[in-house]
């Protein structure tokens, strides 16, 4: 019998075994996780489950008894501890698993504040699993301060459910603007004056020296010299791609699991899709931290074991939800030098441009200027400029253009 083992039990490799199932596949699948809980959603995590607002069973992928229904073998509490490719058998939970074709979905790891500056004393946090989640709510109480480090979307969002819980809020960002690494100046003043709005306290252009406190968090000093009390730090300062399984087998890493536009790596028994997996993008590598992404590499990697043969082609969209603002991105920026604003009041877009050509949109509240842009995008059409910033202006007769 065909055996086919997942390592990596996120939105990536519950998608493909999922599809696997789904496409036919009669052999055995293994589905590893380190964590204790089944696959689930990370996006709420942060937002609706902190806040109270969706239980623990509505963040699982799919009910549990999905996987012993459909013969997927589900190990959680496992970690994988080495791949031997020679012999096709991966080593987890002190027993070897033979396979014919494995995956990698590994995901990522968020960065972590050094403990050199106080990153590992109690109160200090970061945004990614349940257990990071569960282990902050206690310390979310109206009325205490919390100090959040990156102005990154992770940040933000951070921030605005601090703030929905009663707390003081402080973002400090190092970078001259928040969102500077992956939006337009544009964008970066609509969420800043969103935010500050809401009563948070973001400083630009400032960094973390050091946390102060003996156990527990008690204090930050700044880059600017400035000392301030805090009771809980978010560190929203980036994630890295989980590499080291595959680097200890040997595989092609380089900022993530080098694969290529089929999602197979450098042995053509294993494959890799999600954020760990870096691909072919338009001439390019790129690695995409999106839910959308996982979930569509995962499936096209599920076709391709089973013979499809099929190139995966990313069609980039990503999503943000801070206080009553819901932001859609369609596309990537990468490269544009124009930024078209489209101010239809409540709903407003950001359009980006590489001369004639539409890159992509940032929709604040505007869910038709998102769904027309991606579909532009994804056909390769570019607006006039001048049309798209008129807010009177139906965008939709753009499609038949």
């Amino acid at each position: 019998m065909e055996k086919i083992v997942v390592v990596g039990a996120g939105q990536a490799g519950a998608s493909c075994v999922a599809k696997l199932r789904s496409e036919g596949f009669t052999g055995a699948i293994t589905l590893i996780g380190e964590e204790h809980a089944p696959p689930y959603q990370r996006p709420p995590l942060s937002k609706a489950y902190l806040l109270g607002e969706m239980a623990l069973e509505r963040l699982y992928l799919r009910p549990e008894h999905y996987y012993a229904d459909n013969a997927i073998t589900l190990m959680l509490d496992t970690s994988v501890n080495a791949i031997d490719r020679g012999d096709k058998q991966v080593i987890a939970g002190g027993q070897a698993l033979p396979y014919d074709n494995l995956v990698l979905a590994t995901g990522s790891v968020p960065r972590r504040l050094p403990g050199a500056i106080g990153g590992e004393m109690g109160g200090v946090h970061v945004v990614r699993t349940l257990r990071d989640v569960d282990e902050m709510e206690p310390g979310m109480q109206p009325g205490r301060r919390a100090l959040i480090v990156g102005g990154g979307y992770i940040g933000l969002e951070a921030a605005a459910v601090a703030r929905k819980r009663g707390m003081e809020v402080m973002l400090i960002e190092f970078a001259e603007r928040i969102l500077q690494r992956v939006a337009a100046p544009e964008t970066s003043g609509y969420f800043r004056d969103l935010h500050r709005a809401h009563g948070v306290d973001i400083r630009e252009g400032v960094g973390l020296t050091r946390l102060t406190g003996e156990d527990h968090v008690t204090g930050a000093v700044l880059s600017d010299g400035s000392e301030h009390p805090v009771d809980m730090v978010i560190a929203g300062i980036g994630i890295t791609p989980a590499t080291a399984l595959a680097e200890a087998a040997g595989l092609t890493v380089e900022n993530g699991i080098v694969v290529d536009a089929h999602g197979r790596t450098s042995d053509p028994s294993i494959w890799a899709a999600g954020d760990c997996a870096c691909l072919p993008y338009k001439g390019a590598r790129i690695r995409l931290e999106s839910v959308q992404n996982a979930i569509d590499q995962a499936e096209a990697v599920a076709r391709n074991i089973l013979g499809a043969g099929e190139q995966y082609v990313p069609q980039p969209w990503f999503w943000s939800d801070q206080y009553d603002v819901k932001l859609q991105i369609a596309g990537l920026n990468t490269g544009y030098d124009r930024v078209v604003v489209r101010d239809g009041g409540v709903a407003r877009s950001h359009w980006y441009y590489a001369g004639d050509t539409l890159l992509a949109v940032d929709a604040m509240n505007d869910p038709r200027g998102y769904m027309v842009g991606k579909r532009l995008i994804e056909a390769g059409k570019s607006p006039a400029p001048e049309v798209v910033a008129d807010a009177d202006q139906d965008l939709k007769p753009l499609l038949k253009a």
